[in-house]
């Protein structure tokens, strides 16, 4: 038997071969063992294809049999790590994810972590997680986890330590329960209770936020000063009677006593002889016999007249009343609001009632705040427009006629409270999701009861029911977009089967939502349609939806849903699925998905924690009434989705409205707190604002199941003379326990002194329809070279998957897997989610950190494309 080695394809020499022969005890058999010895040179110096291997090759008259290969390689351990962790903060019990991705290095570097120099065992501790890649994960942070964490990787080489990343667990601070109130500060008259809370429940740490909201609250008591009786002066002595007295009597009115003050003291009468003594009854003098008995008869009628007086009195304060609330009534009667209690604006929580909202009256009273003006979260149907149609339906003086078991609570802050009761029922006419008839504290949509009178009410109002668009494409594929709406359709080169044409249409639902949520799922998206539905393509086309969610996996739920032809919606995928059918790819403001068939398609969200946060635009428009006095702001608060906007600012633009502030993002969270809105800093002496309108607060089911049709408030400010001409103010828009936004209101009311705010940068709304090469950002040369580089599978995994994860898709890639070209789809995917960019240096630094292209993109020449994919390639940046 012979035994030699071969490596790298060539026999080693004989002489470098050692040979010991040994006897299996066992079995009695003769073993030979061989060996070579390989040097670093010899690894160093050679050049191939594959790393340097051998292979041991033994022969004898039996047969021939190799070994497998053993490849040797040269083991080093670089030393930057190519991901260092980086520092976090952290709530407490939130998730902590330190990335860890060690230093290149033959073998590869095994990891260990370091809290604190110390090494970190995860067996010992279930809460923290660093089997997946490299990575510590601490499930639920405790105070305990703060501190400087640091990556060690090592092999066989050296070992190489990352930069330490200090971890900081924080509490936000919350309040405490309020104390009772304290008494009132003043033993009569006007004065103040207070109550306060703390901020120990729990208090802050380690940079954690401050309590939101006051730690202490004033309210206004009044009580009346209790009046001490007084004496009138006494009358004159009555004439002398038979039996020999006069007697004189005086009234306790000089003041009388009031409000539990004190009787006088004393008799209300007085007698004594009239005749010096001289007359004598049952052998005594009689002024030594009446007395007692007349002052008996004195107290009794003493009572009397105090009990005639106090009716007398109150006689007159209830006439005084009535006149004072008849005169008020009158005053006030332009705001559509009777107070019956002149009392109601003394600081103590005063009941009035409403009457019918007169005809043509524009102003419309709308909730505001509870007695807590930091945690009130009860109220029922306040009375802010949706939509301007809602505006005009209002004034119709059967909305509110009558609104059955309505009370109204008022502060000294001008502030309104209104509370339906449970039973309550609007006996107008309805919209549907407009006027909710009960707080519905969960996520579900609110729906009316009386439905059917209001659509035929609507029946001869003029209504937009979709957006469209359309354009021809062919073989060459194209770009459909909706101005101004942020929707948009790429179809790509090859979709269509070539010397076919098609006509492909896009519309956005303007109507009422067809997509009627479920349970706690909210609409987040516009209704989008794309078609025509019998139309098939070969490759997958791209549709842009934009999407009013703070995205979050760990908060949101996000559905892709499309309508059937029966009218019914149906789920097509979650976003986080898994599916070969189609691709969802997620970002901040919008979702791109590949599609193989056209339809109506939107994006629906189930809230998974009280964190999920929907994001509002919020903008105030401006302009004059009919009476050039009065001035209107509306506030409104929509999805933040271009096309949610887009509709306000046509509404606006019929109306005469202008844009007196830039629109600004307020971040909803699902916390069931309701939306405040308020007018601050309204210049004192030039305007006012009328009464009860200041704030206004809107139910939580409202804004959050708004259906990404808009929210509506509106102000009523007069000026005191015409010569006021500008108006400077601010409009606060806040969550309870949530975010807030001020706008800044600085218009002057002159038409010609206006400014003009622009709503839209008009980056998408020039050319709708873009077909042929000019619709897309990369050269179809170039196209076909990544293509042709990334669809062949590599040793070295440089191919359509890393292509895919440096353009940030690291998730479902088995549906690329499915696809005749995986880099194709990927590029399309790209081309979907730039389409607003101004280059490709995106895709080129993918590109250059991949490293696998076998022309550098920046040494591309006129000579190796045509002249066209060379000028467009240039002017793009490529």
């Amino acid at each position: 038997m012979q035994i030699f080695f071969k490596c790298n394809g060539e026999w080693v020499h004989q002489n470098e071969h050692v040979s010991e022969e040994s006897l299996d005890e066992s079995s009695g058999l003769k073993v030979r063992e061989v060996f070579i010895n390989v040097t670093r040179q010899q690894v160093e110096d050679f050049h191939g294809p594959e790393d340097y291997w051998c292979q041991c090759v033994a022969w004898s008259h039996l047969g021939t049999s190799k070994s497998r290969k053993a490849s040797v390689r040269i083991a080093y351990l670089r030393k930057n790590f190519e991901q260092d962790p980086q520092g976090r903060e952290v709530p407490i019990e939130g998730m902590i994810v330190l990335h860890c991705r060690p230093p290149e290095g033959v073998p590869a570097a095994e990891v260990e972590w370091l809290k604190n120099e110390e090494p970190i065992d995860s067996e010992q501790d279930e809460n923290i997680d660093t089997r997946a890649d490299h990575n510590l994960i601490i499930r639920q942070a405790r105070l305990s986890d703060s501190g400087n964490y640091t990556c060690m990787a090592a092999n066989i080489v050296a070992k190489r330590r990352s930069l330490s990343a200090t971890v900081v667990v924080y509490v936000n601070g919350g309040w405490s329960s309020w104390t009772e109130w304290s008494a009132c500060n003043v033993r009569c008259g006007r004065g103040w209770q207070k109550r306060s809370r703390t901020c120990t429940n729990p208090a802050p740490l380690n940079g954690g936020a401050f309590c939101e909201g006051m730690s202490v609250q004033k309210i206004t008591c009044t009580s009346l000063c209790p009046v001490d009786g007084s004496w009138e002066v006494w009358s004159e002595w009555s004439v002398c009677s038979p039996e020999c007295e006069h007697l004189r009597i005086r009234e306790c009115t000089a003041p009388p006593p009031r409000n539990g003050g004190k009787f006088c003291e004393g008799l209300s009468q007085e007698s004594e002889n009239c005749t010096d003594g001289l007359c004598i009854l049952d052998k005594k003098p009689l002024h030594e016999i009446k007395p007692q008995r007349w002052s008996r008869r004195g107290i009794e009628n003493a009572s009397d007249i105090a009990l005639y007086s106090g009716l007398g009195a109150a006689v007159v304060a209830v006439a005084v009343l009535v006149i004072g609330v008849t005169l008020y009534r009158r005053s006030q009667s332009d705001y559509g609001v009777d107070v019956i209690d002149s009392s109601a604006l003394t600081g103590g929580f005063q009941t009035f009632n409403f009457k019918t909202v007169r005809q043509g009256n524009p102003l419309l009273l709308n909730s505001s705040m509870q007695p807590d003006l930091t945690v009130s979260r009860t109220y029922s149907g306040p009375i802010c427009l949706q939509d301007p149609l809602d505006k005009e339906l209002m004034t119709e003086s059967s909305l509110f006629n009558p609104l059955s078991d309505i009370k109204v609570k008022v502060q000294s802050s001008f502030m309104v409270s209104l509370g339906v009761s449970e039973r309550a029922e609007y006996h107008g006419k309805n919209h549907s999701g407009t006027f909710p008839h009960g707080n519905n504290r969960s996520f579900s949509t609110m729906h009316p009861r009386n439905k059917t009178p209001y659509i035929q009410n609507l029946s001869s109002l003029p209504t937009r029911t979709e957006l469209r668009t359309t354009g021809v494409f062919g073989h060459l594929g194209g770009r459909l977009v909706m101005p101004n709406t942020g929707v948009s359709l790429l179809i790509p080169h090859g979709a269509i089967p070539e010397e076919n044409s098609w006509e492909i249409y896009m519309s956005i639902n303007q109507g009422e939502p067809s997509l009627q949520s479920d349970g706690s799922e909210v609409l987040l998206s516009p209704e989008v349609t794309c078609g025509p539905p019998d139309m098939t393509v070969t490759t997958p086309f791209a549709l842009t939806i934009p999407h009013c969610a703070d995205v979050s996996s760990e908060h949101w739920n996000i559905h892709l849903k499309k309508r059937t032809q029966q009218g019914k919606w149906e789920e097509v995928m979650s976003v986080e699925d898994e599916s070969t059918s189609c691709y969802c790819l997620l970002d901040p403001f919008a979702c791109h998905v590949l599609l193989d068939s056209f339809g109506t398609y939107a994006l629906t969200g189930e809230p998974i924690t009280d964190c999920a946060v929907k994001q509002l635009k919020v903008a105030v428009f401006g302009c004059m009434s009919c009476n050039s006095l009065d001035y209107n702001l509306r506030v409104y608060c929509v999805d933040n989705t271009p096309w949610a906007f887009q509709e306000v600012v046509s509404d606006e633009r019929h109306q005469g409205g202008q844009l007196l502030e830039e629109p600004k993002l307020l971040h909803f969270k699902g916390n069931t707190f309701s939306l405040q809105i308020s007018v601050l800093d309204i210049p004192p002496f030039l305007w006012r604002i009328k009464p009860f309108t200041a704030c206004q607060e809107v139910p939580f089911s409202r804004v959050w199941c708004s259906n990404q049709q808009p929210l509506h408030c509106a102000f009523s400010l007069e000026r005191y003379t015409p010569t006021t001409t500008q108006l400077s103010c601010k409009i606060c828009i806040r969550q309870l326990k949530g975010h807030e936004q001020i706008l800044q209101v600085q218009t002057s009311i002159l038409e010609s002194e206006r400014e003009t705010i622009t709503f839209f940068a008009q980056e998408d709304s020039t050319f709708p329809a873009q077909t042929g090469p000019k619709a897309f950002k990369i050269p179809y040369s170039i196209r076909q070279r990544i293509c042709a580089t990334f669809d062949t599978p590599n040793a070295k995994g440089k191919d359509w998957q890393m292509l895919a994860q440096k353009n940030s898709i690291n998730r479902n890639l088995s549906y690329f897997a499915t696809q005749s070209s995986p880099s194709a789809v990927i590029l399309n995917l790209w081309e979907a989610r730039h389409q607003h960019d101004g280059d490709l240096d995106s895709l080129a630094c993918a590109l250059e950190e991949i490293g696998r292209t076998h022309t550098k993109l920046s040494n591309i020449t006129e000579s190796q494309l045509d002249e066209a994919d060379f000028n467009y390639s240039r002017q793009n940046g490529l």
